[in-house]
């Protein structure tokens, strides 16, 4: 009784290859040459394109709007992966019936020791995204960067429940990056934008729908938590803390991490303002600060911070 020979591992991966091209959900392209040389099914379906006539073998200029778009667009690739970053903006794009639209591109090389050779695709359709960000009202409310909300529309939120006569508990939490201008200064501006939005991203993830997660400034953001009082905020703050130490920016070829400093504070009737509700909670982030960072420190009416224990 014969018995099956075992797959090789090229055998395998190439398999598993195929797979993933033809049932993600993710618009993936290799791309050599400016050259399409394997495309994921939802790739050819996002620009329009099938079985019968597949986006594999063309030319990248076949998905540009013009001539100058496409030149510049692999131009603008080439000097990314030789500084070492990958490639990630919004482009507008034609697909195959003439309709245009707009997509984030996220390129990279397959091989960084090898930045000219095959490079790896991955467009997201961003057209509604896009044209809420250019709402005047999305513009006044939110931070260009992390797209997060910003300090005007976080103050307006939090003033909706400062001298609020609901039993609902609420409490804020102030994240203060450490060092941060460390990274900015190693990595560059850059860097430390994307890496803002990818911190902010994750900070939503770490909350809940009703919470709202806001950029203040530089590398401080902030937490609005309806229905929570300092207990569950102490929760919440070490979870975030946490996340935050286990968070690491891989952009491109450049890797850091980094820690943060967290304060607490629930409203109380001694914080009748929203400035003294920022300003409490700010404190609490300095004490942390202080105490060497990435910890939580609790503001307490009576003047004192409360370390949370573990």
């Amino acid at each position: 009784m014969s018995s099956a020979t075992p797959a090789s591992t090229e055998d395998t991966t190439s398999a598993r290859l195929r797979a993933l091209l033809v049932r993600a959900p993710t618009a993936v392209a290799f791309v050599a040459g400016q050259r399409f040389e394997v495309v994921s099914e939802e790739f050819n379906h996002l620009f329009g394109f099938g079985d019968d006539n597949e986006l594999s073998g063309q030319g990248t200029r076949v998905v540009h709007t013009t001539d100058m778009a496409h030149t510049a667009l692999h131009e603008r690739a080439a000097a990314a992966f030789a500084a070492g970053r990958p490639l990630d903006e919004e482009i507008e794009y034609v697909k195959r019936d003439g309709h245009r639209f707009w997509g984030r591109l996220q390129a990279t090389p397959v091989h960084w020791d090898a930045p000219t050779g095959e490079s790896l695709w991955i467009v997201e359709d961003v057209s509604a995204a896009r044209a809420l960000r250019l709402q005047p009202t999305w513009t006044a409310k939110h931070d260009a960067i992390t797209e997060l909300a910003n300090r005007r529309e976080f103050e307006r939120r939090l003033g909706e429940h400062v001298g609020s006569r609901r039993n609902e508990p609420v409490s804020v939490l102030w994240v203060d990056v450490d060092r941060f201008s460390e990274v900015i200064k190693d990595m560059g501006a850059e860097v430390g934008d994307h890496f803002l939005y990818g911190l902010g991203q994750m900070l939503i993830s770490k909350v809940r729908a009703s919470d709202l997660v806001a950029r203040l400034e530089e590398d401080h953001f902030a937490i609005l938590l309806p229905d929570c009082d300092q207990h569950y905020a102490q929760i919440i703050a070490e979870k975030v803390r946490s996340a935050i130490a286990s968070y690491r920016l891989r952009w491109g070829l450049h890797r850091t991490r980094v820690k943060a400093s967290l304060g607490v504070v629930q409203i109380q009737p001694t914080l009748g303002t929203v400035d003294a509700v920022l300003g409490g909670a700010a404190l609490a982030c300095t004490e942390a600060k202080a105490a060497g960072g990435d910890s939580v420190r609790v503001f307490v009416s009576a003047g004192g911070y409360e370390e949370l224990a573990g």
